[in-house]
């Protein structure tokens, strides 16, 4: 799509996310766009940088445990919390990014699950983390020391102003410089090497910014439902994220937040039929892989290229 075409499109998005709690429950809305943003931010390092991570859901759950904490335990404000969760979640990716970036393919990936397994039974052991019943009772406080946060509905603009930073800087590093290297790494890593490319050094920070918006994600979705538990960190919730990211449409930029919408209304309206949502949400995954080799929103991409 052209350029005018995409900002109208995002436009009518923003908008309808303006209006949307008057229709929908604003504790789905706040979910959908946590999850949103999450899959965005691992759609960066696969669909952008063809890096496959496994382990993903480490850093949404870090930052989940440290916003907490650091908001309920010491007193934090905010603001300060979910930085302070986005700045450990960045500081994971460094240290696992550094190591893992030295491996390809599925020996990356099996690196990323190796280090999301250590942080799971580290998080189950932790005192801070409240273990197998999780951190509960989470504040929200205020935003800028007026704002009740504790108000639902300031509670979902707040969550979309940070859904559509983070959206922003996605958008933005794709279509930069930097974003043009990583889709060169992406496509042939030798020659992005032999035109002089640190690639190292790309995928690196690449890895570093992706687990920063998911500790992004990962801070906020704690502060919506007041709790942060194992679940978050555990190997499914990256398997999670790889679906929402496949479902909606790999490396494009709306795809994964078609995904995620898609996945965690799934799990909303079909909770009462426990187990089988599993299996229904795993029938749908086959479908669309068979029927939309490229995702909902690259199908539909396509066909409008196609048509117009």
């Amino acid at each position: 799509m052209q350029p005018g075409t995409n900002k109208v499109l995002y436009g009518v998005l923003l908008a309808v996310c303006l209006v949307a709690p008057a229709a929908v429950y604003p504790i789905f809305l706040m979910k959908a766009l946590c999850f949103a943003l999450f899959a965005s931010a691992f759609n960066l390092l696969i669909g952008f940088t063809g890096l496959l991570s496994f382990g993903h859901a480490m850093f949404l759950g870090t930052a989940g445990y440290i916003c907490g904490h650091t908001v309920k335990v010491m007193g934090f404000p905010t603001e300060l919390g979910i930085l302070a969760g986005v700045a450990a979640s960045a500081l994971v990716g460094y240290a696992v990014g550094a190591l893992a970036i030295r491996r390809q393919g599925i020996y990356f990936a099996m690196i990323t699950l190796a280090f999301s397994q250590m942080l799971y039974f580290l998080y189950l052991q932790a005192p801070f983390t409240g273990g197998e019943d999780g951190l509960q009772s989470i504040p929200r406080k205020t935003l800028l020391g007026f704002i009740d946060l504790e108000d639902d509905m300031a509670m979902y603009y707040f969550t979309l102003a940070i859904a559509v930073f983070g959206f922003w800087v996605i958008h933005r590093t794709v279509h930069s410089p930097f974003g043009q290297v990583l889709k060169a790494i992406r496509e042939n890593e030798v020659r992005a090497l032999s035109l002089g490319y640190d690639v190292d050094r790309y995928k690196l920070l690449a890895f570093v910014l992706s687990a920063a918006l998911a500790g992004l994600a990962g801070a906020t979705k704690a502060l919506v439902f007041k709790f942060e538990t194992l679940s978050d960190v555990h190997w499914s919730m990256s398997g999670e994220v790889v679906l929402m990211t496949l479902l909606g449409g790999m490396s494009t930029i709306l795809g994964p937040t078609v995904g995620a919408l898609i996945v965690v209304t799934l799990q909303n309206y079909l909770s009462s039929l426990e187990g089988w949502v599993t299996v229904i949400t795993g029938g749908i995954f086959v479908i669309c892989v068979l029927t939309f080799r490229r995702g909902v929103v690259g199908e539909l991409g396509n066909w409008l290229k196609k048509a117009l």
